[in-house]
């Protein structure tokens, strides 16, 4: 699971604070896993105190299996985040695509380098799920004046 925490200045500019992802051993049983997930973002609401969390929403995926287990993990960072934080917003793909491209149909480059624009980064995010933590983390400081449009409820 990828993670971005940003900040922004009271000119709207938005800045890296730090990136990466929260990785579990695949050799742990699934219920280990999630436990060890929930722990982690513990570590990272500890280390930053973030005031809001931004999530992209769930898509639907072809394969079954991994999609249940995505949504698994996703239930955990939704309750993790609520308890933490109790400000939680969600984003479409295409709305995030669209608040940082102006295009809904970025493609994953496209939507990288933007990321590494944006936030005056001297290359890609790495790995891939960070950059696209990033992105929403971007998206959601972009459009949050909407927050009330977005927020779970």
């Amino acid at each position: 699971m990828g993670y971005g925490v940003i900040e922004r200045d009271a000119r709207g500019n938005c800045s890296a604070v730090d990136y990466g992802a929260v990785k579990t051993p695949p050799s742990e049983n699934f219920a280990v896993r999630l436990c060890l997930l929930e722990e982690n973002v513990n570590k990272l609401f500890d280390k930053f105190h973030p005031e809001e969390a931004a999530m992209e929403e769930l898509f639907f995926s072809k394969n079954v299996t991994t999609g249940i287990a995505v949504a698994h993990a996703r239930g955990v960072m939704l309750l993790t985040c609520n308890k933490r934080c109790g400000r939680i917003f969600e984003y479409t793909p295409n709305q995030i695509k669209q608040a940082l491209t102006g295009y809904g149909g970025a493609d994953k480059g496209q939507m990288q380098r933007v990321v590494a624009s944006h936030l005056r980064l001297k290359s890609i995010p790495r790995p891939d799920d960070a950059a696209d933590a990033l992105a929403v983390a971007l998206c959601h400081a972009f459009t949050n004046r909407f927050a009330s449009l977005f927020g779970v409820k």
